[in-house]
């Protein structure tokens, strides 16, 4: 790796564990700091680096951790909830005046202000230029140290924010470090990357929880016919609540924009549907109405990257009935590889009490009829053929 060591972090949840695992395993030198022991217990004893204690921000004179004073860090990672990252970053500024700082919070514009503001008062420009905010665009519905992965960073893009007085040097260092996990660094202001993330992140979690809060006090036979529609919206539902309470309240601005737009197309839809409630089915001007909802999210998940960048593919569709026991899932995707097939994408869809689970494989159009002829050869149930 090429990035400079030691490093501290400070925050062992799931991005800041994430992130010592993977620099551990690359060589670099990782030290972990964060409010509550056990938490920064459980990331050293998963290796992400050694604990150094929360006071570690607070001493004024050498670097100091249990067992010995060690070098001071040349990169310090903030990854703290949002709503305390701003000003855990200006204490590490003021902490380490040699090291560059960084924080991987998911709300960049209210954490770049409090390093300009403790800039500013404090008459000390190295502050702003030792600073950059990033967001490495990684996460998962579990938290915390013990659902780290060293791979969880690898593909995904990390965004780099740089004030105006930030140094070149900083920038680059950040840089690396994103490359060095295997992201793919994207350059932005805090202002767009806010309004950015409301649209294709903060949002999407508040739909989603509003959507299974329906769900609180359903009927268990309305629930007992959920599909796999429900499970693929609702599935980010089970995200951490406070962290999330942070970043949305971090986020205000851009995320109620969004949502104004949203309740303007809700108001829309529920007025034309009220309509067809009282005069009929098809009356009320409902159908049009309904029609133009799901014509525009069509539009809008045509524009959705695919997985390579750039536009997306257009895949055909192989449904296969894999049996729910060990080794079945495994088996199905060795004999594909034994076929030539590459795998775009997967889908499963398992009913409750059911005995068999449905696969929806994305695969190449022109390799789909084959795939299907091949896999019926040997055994498997093809319940549906697509064409491109």
């Amino acid at each position: 790796m090429a990035t400079e060591g030691p490093v501290l972090i400070v925050g062992t949840g799931l991005l800041g564990a994430s992130l010592g695992l993977c620099l551990q395993a690359g060589g670099v030198p990782v030290y972990l700091s964060d409010i509550s022991p056990t938490s920064e217990r459980l990331g050293a004893d998963m290796g992400a680096g050694l604990p150094a204690g929360a006071e570690v921000l607070s001493i004024e004179d050498t670097f100091f951790i249990p067992g010995g004073t060690v070098e001071a860090p040349s990169l310090v990672v903030i990854a703290t909830p949002p709503d305390v990252a701003g000003t855990t970053a200006v204490k590490a500024l003021r902490r380490f005046p040699q090291a560059v700082v960084t924080d991987v919070a998911s709300v960049k514009s209210a954490v770049l202000q409090d390093v300009l503001d403790e800039a500013k008062a404090a008459g000390d420009p190295s502050l702003a230029a030792r600073y950059v905010g990033s967001h490495p665009m990684a996460g998962r519905e579990r938290s915390g140290a013990g659902a780290a992965d060293a791979d969880l960073f690898v593909g995904r893009p990390w965004v780099l924010v740089a004030g105006s007085d930030c140094d070149a040097r900083a920038v680059l260092m950040v840089r690396t470090l994103a490359m060095d996990v295997g992201s793919v660094p994207v350059e932005m202001d805090a202002a767009t990357h806010d309004q950015s993330v409301a649209l294709v992140s903060h949002v999407p979690q508040l739909v989603a929880s509003m959507l299974a809060a329906r769900l609180e006090e359903a009927p268990a036979e309305a629930l007992g016919l959920a599909g796999q529609g429900l499970r693929d919206t609702t599935r980010i539902a089970a995200s951490d609540p406070r962290l999330w309470t942070a970043i949305l309240a971090g986020n205000a601005g851009p995320v109620a924009d969004v949502l104004h737009a949203l309740r303007d197309d809700v108001d829309d839809l529920l007025s034309h549907l009220d309509a067809a409630a009282a005069q009929g089915p098809l009356e009320g001007g409902s159908v049009g109405a309904v029609n133009r909802v799901m014509t525009a999210g069509n539009r809008g998940v045509a524009r959705i990257p695919g997985k390579h960048g750039g536009a997306p593919r257009r895949y055909a569709e192989v449904e296969v009935l894999v049996p729910d026991e060990p080794g079945e899932l495994g088996r199905l995707f060795s004999e594909l590889g034994e076929l030539g097939v590459n795998i775009e994408d997967l889908v499963l869809e398992h009913s409750a009490g059911q005995r068999v689970g449905l696969a929806r494989l994305m695969v190449d159009p022109g390799v789909a009829r084959q795939a299907e002829r091949d896999l019926e050869g040997r055994g498997w149930r093809i319940i549906a053929h697509h064409g491109a």
